[in-house]
């Protein structure tokens, strides 16, 4: 009977709704919070992205279904939109801001406390300036009368203004620069994680400095690749003020990404219903990104 008695199955304890909500009530205004700063707007602009609602008159303003996305597939400025973005976005934070922090990464790992110490603080105060100021700064560089010409022009080359000819690729420069600290903060993070016997072995073993990055570096940091991928891919996909101090996306619609082709259709051309949707497509654009980066690391499985 005891020994029955001490396998019989406990039941289940009682759960009391009155403390499960008591422990709830913590969370009610950050709940109440984002309901109405986050999830309203959202929701809001879904609405607006249906309707012609334009900037000023808005109370004609009438439902008209799926005619702005009809519009914006049929408009050749927004395609031009959609493939400024992918090489702005491309060039400056997938290979630019990517590949550049973790070569910077990896030479701080490998360098002297001196110089890891001046490499950070250029790289980190160049990721702290406003995007305005970095802005100005290279369309000093940049322009006509700019140092970069100043430059080329000592060696006998001709002057190039690459705010006029190369918009997108000088846009794409300038947030190479301002952005790369974040990656290389996160590669050295996830670099200083990665067992040095294992990379002496390895050393030891007859693997030069390619292999020994391709094959075992690079592997054990791929999930951070993954995320920091990620992170960069959506932040640049959102650049507004950047661009649009330098160029303002011109000339001849040449750096017009998508937010600021959402901005002038919304805020110069007063068309607010066309500009949200606009917004709405970058956002699934950004999801199509993030969907693919998460694929990633679910199928990574980290090296133990």
């Amino acid at each position: 009977m005891a020994s029955w008695a001490a396998t019989r199955p406990t039941a289940p304890p009682r759960r009391h709704p009155e403390r499960t909500l008591l422990r709830g009530l913590p969370i009610v205004p950050s709940l109440i919070l984002l309901v109405v700063f986050l999830a309203g707007p959202i929701i809001y602009c879904i609405y607006a992205a249906f309707t012609n609602m334009a900037l000023t008159g808005q109370e004609g303003t009438q439902f008209v279904g799926f005619e702005n996305f009809t519009r914006a597939f049929t408009d050749d400025a927004f395609w031009n939109s959609v493939g400024l973005t992918l090489v702005f976005t491309i060039v400056s934070a997938i290979i630019g801001q990517n590949v550049l922090g973790m070569l910077l990464a990896l030479l701080m790992r490998s360098g002297w406390a001196l110089i890891r110490a001046l490499t950070s603080a250029v790289v980190i105060a160049a990721w702290v300036l406003p995007e305005v100021v970095a802005a100005y700064l290279w369309q000093a560089v940049l322009g006509p009368d700019g140092s970069w010409n100043s430059i080329t022009g000592f060696f006998h080359l001709p002057p190039q203004n690459w705010l006029f000819t190369t918009p997108i690729l000088a846009v794409s420069i300038a947030n190479i620069w301002r952005g790369t600290a974040f990656s290389m903060l996160v590669y050295s993070a996830a670099l200083s994680e990665v067992p040095r016997d294992l990379e002496e072995a390895a050393l030891v073993d007859g693997a030069g400095r390619f292999r020994l990055l391709a094959y075992v570096t690079i592997p054990l940091v791929r999930r951070t690749i993954a995320t920091n991928l990620m992170l960069i891919t959506l932040q640049t996909l959102s650049v507004f003020g950047l661009i649009y101090t330098m160029t303002k996306g011109g000339p001849s619609n040449k750096s017009m990404t998508l937010p600021l082709f959402a901005y002038n259709e919304a805020f110069v051309s007063s068309d607010l219903g066309y500009g949200t949707a606009i917004a709405l497509l970058l956002l699934l654009i950004g999801g199509v990104f993030s969907v693919i980066y998460l694929r990633a690391l679910s199928k990574s499985e980290p090296i133990r």
